[in-house]
């Protein structure tokens, strides 16, 4: 019955979720029913924008990754489901009823300890944590107190990345008082700004700039992200086989998601900054808020709309195909998460200042590491879908994700869990 209810309540989504949560946490901090309420429906308003257009992004996008797929037979052993279907995997996984309040209460407890500054309101992406529960779970034959143990594990980790990156997502992306604890984004962040740091030094490529604002500089109208969005979108339909009618749609598209994205932000913002200034007065004047700079966390959609985050992505979709393909040890057919490498790459294109170069770079890297982390995992991805009961794909035997199986973080606490019950296996 309290995993129908938690199911229940997640299958509302954030549109949902996220309005009622700013409310409450709006009158309890003493703004006002009135300010709190019209804020969190603002914020709900800015979430279908911005959902909207992310479904405007995958729909097509995921078209035309399935005719590359089709186009250039390939064909490789495990298939990448997606986040959708990792998500509902873990929703539907025996620990996932407990999770919300243990995850809330974790949130709360650090808080108070001032281990974390985030105060995290991202409740949909709590599926992150299950997910990590829920490896354990398959991984240690039912024991729950190590499942437990790793999820708390995992959103400690996600907590202190988004404290981390915290001034980035401020100053590059101009969210102010905002971080975004999403597992997914942080995992590839943890791993992939060092990279992107690294290439940044490398002689010969790192003077190689090439942001949106530089672009746009020197190519004039042209150079703007709606352009960037329309030629990639066109190259993107020229690699699925698309005629020329089809890849001027497709461009014409992704110019629209470049162009949506940012004015959906907006109107998030426009509901959040009142609750956030509101609940960081309120704290000023106790002793739990001084000299302190709480932010609200939140999904990082509110950053995947900044236009060279869009076009990495873009360019990273062929380019992470061919990796499939040449990539040795690798068993992943990449398909269902193709469409969402802007979450992976958010915090990439951030560390870089937005160059685009510098980011496919160090994204190139972090989608080899995420396949080969994938299909080492792909058998606990397996059993996790079949523990919850997740209709396999026809002709399917082997499933994982980029997002559950490719996730650093998720792989990382699999193998220390892996050593601490004596079956490490590489």
């Amino acid at each position: 019955m309290l995993l129908k209810v938690v199911q229940y309540i997640i299958n509302l989504g954030p549109t949902v979720i996220l309005p009622l949560t700013i409310t409450i946490m709006g009158c309890c901090f003493k703004l006002g029913f009135k300010k709190s309420f019209r804020s969190g429906v603002i914020i709900g308003i800015g979430f279908v924008g911005i959902n909207l257009v992310i479904g405007l992004l995958t729909s097509n996008l995921g078209e035309a990754t399935h005719m590359m797929v089709t186009r250039y037979g390939l064909h490789l052993s495990v298939l990448d489901v997606g986040w959708p279907a990792a998500a509902a995997i873990s929703w539907a996984s025996p620990i996932a009823a407990i999770m919300i309040p243990i995850a809330m209460l974790v949130n709360v407890i650090l808080l108070f300890m001032k281990f974390t500054n985030v105060v995290d309101i991202d409740i949909w992406n709590y599926w992150h944590f299950t997910a990590a529960g829920a490896t354990v779970l398959v991984l240690t034959n039912g024991n729950w107190g190590l499942a437990i143990l790793a999820a708390i594990i995992y959103e400690i980790a996600v907590l202190k990345i988004a404290d981390w990156t915290s001034p980035m997502v401020e100053n590059f992306f101009e969210l102010e008082g905002v971080s975004l604890p999403t597992g997914s984004a942080a995992a590839c962040g943890l791993i992939g700004i060092p990279i992107a740091k690294v290439v940044g030094i490398i002689p010969g490529i790192k003077n190689l700039k090439a942001d949106p604002e530089s672009i746009q500089k020197r190519f004039g109208v042209f150079g703007e992200p709606m352009m960037m969005g329309l030629v990639l979108g066109a190259i993107i339909g020229f690699l699925a086989g698309y005629d020329i009618g089809k890849c001027v749609q497709l461009g014409i598209i992704m110019a629209g998601v470049m162009f949506l994205m940012p004015r959906m932000v907006k109107i998030l913002m426009e509901g959040l900054i009142p609750i956030s200034e509101g609940v960081r007065e309120f704290l000023q004047k106790t002793n739990f808020g001084k000299d302190r700079k709480l932010t609200i966390g939140l999904d990082a959609a509110v950053a995947v709309g900044h236009p060279a985050v869009i076009a990495t992505a873009l360019v990273l979709v062929p380019i992470t195909l061919f990796l499939a393909v040449i990539l040795p040890g690798n068993n992943v057919l990449p398909f269902g998460d193709l469409t969402t490498i802007c979450f992976y790459v958010a915090f990439i294109v951030g560390s870089t200042k937005g160059n685009i170069i510098h980011s496919v770079l160090a994204g190139t890297i972090v989608m080899a590491l995420a396949l080969l982390m994938a299909t080492n995992i792909a058998g606990f991805h397996t059993e996790i879908a079949k523990m919850a009961q997740f209709a396999m794909p026809k002709g399917t035997t082997m499933i994982s994700s980029l997002d559950l199986g490719g996730n650093f973080l998720n792989w990382i606490i699999v193998k220390v869990f892996q050593v601490f019950t004596g079956g490490f296996i590489f």
